[in-house]
């Protein structure tokens, strides 16, 4: 029995000496990585959700739970079955594990802070003595507990672990319907942080043992995380995500709860007359009073791609509930048929108290807000009011609900700016640590890091002189329009010598800026409020953001061209962009690298605890289909044209 386990166990080892016998192309895995990874800790791998657990066997048949063997150490965890025999399957996966654990027997420090474990989800097959034997036959016996070699008690015990990680298998079925003992499923490796966080999914493109190492060495020489900061505030989407795998079903993004995608509805009517710690009272116009079912009408056109001229865009397409209801993948946005858009997608959360909306402050009521990029060409692109009234009212998934919620009256151009601006006005979040320590007096709410960078926000740094914060609640902003440079800059084409380009995964190089501009189409001028009142000292001011949840919104500034909150910091310390018509509050503030990572603990910590409690219920929201609508169209579908 351990010589077939053996030779199974080595398939994929032979592949690093024999890549030309193998008639499939074999994963980058096999060989050289082919470029020079960054260094360790020159990066970041934001978290991408809990790690999940339940109850495996080790080699021995002991029962234990996955979690507890995790220990105090980062986690390469993968899932295979011994009997498999795609190359570029689970024995890619055992062969990368190999080189890892290899390293690990050359770097003690590595081999003491990083476990290997493979997981097989073929229980009925893969007994602990299968999985010990399969064990054995590559560590040669190695009883160290570097690389763990589980299996689980049954198909059923093991699927709750499945799940968790969205790891989706299937047995093969031959025509008759019978099982053919073999599996399908995506080959993914999972980096799980020692706080049992996932950092980082590596599909068959990116599974090579350079990477991960890097990675894992990258988690060594993290900080410990402030006390006090919340998982949600840490899981920060970034631009520049890692869409390995993008074209496939179970493509994983760093966005916020995507994995799970399940949708468990919220009292927002509750919500927003009774809005968490930290806020005052939502303002509701007197014409326009909250009620359940103009919300539940908001929300199902919030999430209707059949309010855009060719029904393929909705609002949350770029107020992406899960991306902090913004954009994090993009620094400006993008619109039908990908028109670009000059800005970037502000924040949804707690627009409710915005006094002043868009960039340029040219609105100030939600209920007449709506209607821009519903008009807007570059965004959902309908051609006129009218058009797009005459189309919701021919839906028949819309019959009665407008009249339900304002007193028998249908679509109009007031009623439609209402029921959206409802469901927006209860995106309210707070209870942040922040708001826990400040206004609840919560002592160990607050980590010493963030308790430090507030003290900066309202003195040294000067922050909270246009991100103010009142005595019993704080919006963070003087709803005020303010010249950074930020706009001067841009205008004025003043570029560094090189950019940073994001060309692979977690991959950077910098390309001298002149070359990046040949190929560029030239970005539209933005001159800030100035467009709106032509006024010359309006040039380059934009209105000032909240800072709510501020982790989970990136990019920014109005250009999205600050990736992180510590260039966002940096950017400020170094006093803006000078300019004749800068703020006179923009100056050189004089921190030190340890006063900035303070101050940005401190943004991290104003994120709302019911973040979670909001994204659910976007997912719940009903999203509109036209195929449901439209026979003839369903016709075509299975007739052709």
């Amino acid at each position: 029995m351990n010589h077939r386990w053996r030779t199974l166990a080595t398939a994929a080892l032979l592949c690093l000496t024999d890549l030309g016998a193998d008639p499939l192309s074999p994963a980058p895995g096999y060989g050289a990585l082919g470029y020079e990874p960054p260094p360790p800790g020159s990066y970041r791998l934001p978290p991408l959700g809990e790690a999940g657990d339940g109850e495996v066997l080790d080699g021995h048949g002991r029962a234990r739970r996955l979690h507890e063997l995790f220990g105090d150490r980062i986690v390469v965890l993968s899932f295979i079955y011994s009997s498999c025999s795609d190359v570029n399957g689970c024995p890619l996966s055992t062969s990368v594990l190999n080189r890892i654990k290899q390293a690990m027997d050359r770097d003690p420090g590595l081999g003491e802070g990083l476990r290997l474990i493979s997981l097989s989800f073929d229980p009925n097959h893969d007994t602990p003595e299968v999985m010990r034997a399969y064990g054995t036959s590559l560590t040669g016996g190695d009883d160290s507990g570097r690389w763990l070699f589980l299996t689980a008690a049954s198909e059923q015990a093991l699927a709750p672990i499945l799940e968790g990680y969205g790891q989706v298998v299937q047995r093969r079925h031959d025509q008759e319907g019978e099982a053919s003992g073999g599996f399908s499923h995506i080959l993914r490796v999972f980096l799980i942080d020692r706080e049992r966080r996932i950092r980082n999914i590596y599909s068959v493109a990116f599974l090579h043992a350079d990477l991960i190492l890097n990675d894992v060495r990258t988690l060594l020489r993290e900080r410990a995380a402030p006390a006090g900061a919340v998982a949600v505030a840490q899981a920060t989407p970034r631009a520049g995500d890692d869409k390995a795998g993008y074209e496939r079903g179970d493509y994983r993004t760093r966005s916020l709860s995507l994995a799970a995608r399940r949708g468990e509805p919220a009292d927002l009517l509750a919500l927003a007359r009774q809005p968490p710690l930290g806020l005052p009272p939502v303002p509701v116009p007197a014409g326009n009073p909250l009620t359940a079912q103009k919300i539940a009408l908001g929300r199902k056109l919030f999430y209707d791609r059949r309010l855009s001229l060719n029904d393929t865009f909705s609002c949350a397409m770029c107020h992406i509930p899960e991306q902090g209801f913004t954009s994090n993948e993009l620094a400006t946005a993008v619109g039908i048929e990908g028109r670009t858009v000059r800005r970037n997608t502000p924040t949804l959360y707690n627009t409710a108290y915005n006094r002043q909306l868009f960039h340029d402050a040219r609105e100030d009521r939600l209920e007449q807000q709506v209607w821009a990029p519903l008009l807007a060409r570059n965004e959902m692109g309908n051609p006129a009011i009218g058009w797009l009234l005459d189309k919701i009212g021919a839906l028949s998934d819309y019959d009665g609900l407008f009249e339900a919620a304002f007193g028998g009256r249908g679509p109009s151009m007031e009623t439609l700016g209402m029921a959206i601006a409802s469901y927006e006005r209860t995106l309210v979040s707070a209870n942040s640590p922040f708001d826990r320590w400040y206004y609840g007096g919560e002592q160990g709410a607050l980590g010493e890091a963030a308790r430090r960078g507030f003290g900066l926000f309202t003195g040294k740094a000067g922050c909270s002189a246009c991100h103010l914060i009142g005595p019993d609640s704080a919006l963070f902003t003087d709803q005020g329009l303010h010249n950074t440079g930020v706009g001067y800059r841009a205008s004025m084409g003043v570029e560094p010598q090189t950019r940073r380009v994001l060309v692979a995964p977690g991959v950077y190089l910098d390309v001298d800026s002149d070359a990046i501009a040949s190929v560029s189409e030239r970005p539209p001028s933005d001159l800030g409020r100035y467009e709106i009142t032509q006024d010359p000292g309006d040039r380059w001011r934009y209105k000032t953001p909240g800072l709510r949840n501020v982790a989970l919104t990136a990019p920014y500034m109005h250009n999205g061209s600050l990736a992180t909150l510590d260039d966002v910091v940096a950017f400020y310390d170094q006093g803006g962009v000078p300019n004749e018509v800068l703020d006179p509050l923009i100056r050189p503030l004089g921190l030190s690298e340890r006063e900035r990572s303070q101050l940005v603990a401190f943004l991290e910590s104003l994120t709302g605890d019911n973040v979670q409690v909001l994204v659910a219920d976007a997912f719940a929201a009903p999203i509109g289909d036209l195929r449901r609508e439209d026979p003839d169209w369903a016709h075509g579908l299975q007739t052709g044209p």
